[in-house]
């Protein structure tokens, strides 16, 4: 059974689900730039000599390895996870979605070489392809959004090139390019207006890939370094407390988990009119 929706003020059907996935987004987003305002002690100060210590008054999430707090590493570690997941999808859809309704509008020779290229460089598999890059260049946060944005593009070149063939075939489009309406035109006031729904939704699902390939880095060590960390590295630096059931190694995996699945109850949850504008 489906949650209620309730009609909102712009006129959409909004779910139950769908708000509190955007709630959970909103706390980790406010979170990751408040963050250093918000968290009790330096990320790197050691406050406690018991390791691994457990949840008290003084130190809500316990202590990690080096009696560090982790209240403040979980809240910092947000600035690195949402902040490089962020950039990354942003780049990668970006040049995903642009090349894409190019390549739909232009057709030809040009969608043919790009669409194989972005095919073979799609093919490789992503955690491959980040150990090899990060591990030759290092992993300084540029060269980790490089990294992942250049891994995710190709897939939405892929979707946006789907969506805008089809859009790029309807009388409309024709109608526009009948009365003399440039190929910029056409992209911008035409084809990208009616891609915009499922776009959004892909980019949703996207960062929720990319938070989950961080944390795979960083939890083999080649994502932010120390004393700096995002959560997958907070798992791998106290994962010798998972025996204890640690809060240092519990609490960082439950961050990840809440924003993944918070970002699919969002995008499960949209309004129809966003997700495919049939209304």
């Amino acid at each position: 059974m489906t949650a209620p929706a309730r009609k909102g003020h712009f006129g959409f059907h909004v779910n139950a689900v769908g708000i509190i996935g955007a709630a959970i987004i909103l706390f980790w987003m406010v979170v990751a730039i408040a963050a250093p305002w918000i968290s009790p002690y330096p990320v790197g100060q050691i406050v406690d000599f018991d390791y691994y210590g457990p949840i008290s008054s003084q130190f809500w999430f316990g202590t990690d390895y080096l009696g560090r707090d982790m209240l403040s590493r979980v809240l910092m570690g947000a600035r690195y996870t949402v902040g490089i997941s962020l950039a990354s999808v942003t780049i990668a859809c970006f040049i995903g979605v642009t090349l894409g309704m190019i390549a739909a509008v232009i057709s030809g020779w040009f969608d043919a070489i790009l669409s194989r290229f972005l095919d073979a460089l799609n093919s490789i598999p992503s955690l491959m392809f980040g150990l090899v890059v990060v591990a030759a260049v290092g992993s300084s946060i540029s060269v980790l959004v490089l990294t992942i944005a250049v891994l995710y593009a190709p897939g939405s070149y892929r979707f946006a090139r789907a969506l805008a063939v089809n859009v790029n075939a309807m009388d409309f489009v024709t109608v526009a390019r009948a009365r003399g309406e440039g190929t910029l035109y056409t992209i911008r006031e035409e084809i990208f207006p009616n891609i915009i729904g499922p776009v959004l939704a892909d980019f949703g699902l996207r960062f929720v890939f990319i938070v989950l390939l961080l944390s795979g880095l960083s939890f083999l060590g080649l994502g932010v370094q120390p004393p700096n960390a995002d959560w997958g590295a907070l798992v791998r630096e106290n994962i010798g407390g998972l025996s204890f059931g640690a809060p240092a190694v519990i609490v960082p995996s439950i961050a990840i988990a809440s924003l993944t699945i918070s970002v699919n109850m969002l995008i499960d949850n949209l309004p129809q009119r966003i997700r495919d504008r049939s209304e």
